[in-house]
């Protein structure tokens, strides 16, 4: 089984949600990034969204933007964010840990070889912005036969068409964007994300994580009471940004801690 598989199947077991922070890959600094995600598991993470640095992330708000630029200026991309995993590996062989980022960067990097590469560090999921699940089929078996996730995200524009296709090719889990927009805006509405579940549910049989919007324990655990996993990204780089570099494992393994623990409340 995918590491995912089997962190999914544990909480199941437990009744309990799955938590999943974002982090973009070098920021705020590269030497901090591995020091950050095990601070992440420290605090209660079940799984590692780890973003690849690209220079146009048009899904991405102001925030994951400003960090993306960030870890590009100190030279991060594709084959440094691998580094990572790799080293992240070398403590840690069980925390699932997904890439989250755009086509370009995979493509450049030759889809075989970025496959081949990922399975070797030691990724269990990949979830490509810009690659329509409808034109996918190829590189999720491919992902499939490297023992990757192909993960896919679906919006409150995403038809019944579209959710069949995701449902068809994805496995490890499925991201529900909750709001309209980037990263990071809006409000969230609990009751349209409510609406919705039963709609993906119905052509999906991954679990459901939910993101854009959480900002806080409060939201957290309202979201967790829905869907299958929390996903949380914007305002944990918003703290970690705001403080200086050697403070971001400590300030992620806090907020973390804390969305954990209203999560399982």
């Amino acid at each position: 089984m995918n590491r995912i598989d089997q962190r999914f199947a544990q909480l199941r077991a437990q009744g309990r949600k799955a938590l999943i922070p974002y982090i973009a890959a070098g920021d705020p600094a590269p030497a901090v990034t591995v020091e950050v995600m095990h601070a992440l598991v420290q605090g209660g993470a079940d799984v590692i969204e780890l973003g690849v640095p690209f220079s146009d992330p048009m899904a991405d708000g102001p925030v994951i933007q400003r960090a993306t630029e960030r870890a590009i200026a100190q030279g991060v991309g594709l084959p440094q964010t691998l580094d990572f995993v790799r080293d992240f590996r070398q403590a840690d062989a069980v925390t699932p840990v997904v890439l989250m980022g755009y086509a370009n960067p995979v493509e450049r990097f030759g889809v075989d070889s970025f496959v081949a590469a990922a399975r070797t560090a030691g990724v269990d999921g990949v979830l490509i912005v810009d690659y329509p699940p409808a034109e996918s089929e190829a590189f999720a078996a491919a992902l499939k036969a490297a023992d990757i996730a192909p993960i896919f995200l679906l919006a409150p524009t995403s038809t019944d068409a579209r959710m069949a296709d995701v449902g068809r090719i994805a496995s490890g889990y499925v991201y529900y964007v909750s709001l309209k927009g980037v990263t990071g805006a809006g409000h969230l509405d609990t009751s349209a994300v409510a609406a919705m579940l039963p709609r993906i549910r119905a052509q999906v049989s991954v679990p459901v994580g939910v993101g854009f919007g959480i900002r806080d324990a409060q939201t957290a655990r309202a979201i967790g009471q829905l869907a299958d996993a929390v996903v949380i990204g914007s305002r944990l780089i918003e703290l970690m940004e705001a403080q200086p570099a050697e403070r971001a494992a400590d300030i992620a393994r806090g907020f973390i801690q804390d969305i954990r623990q209203a999560l399982d409340a």
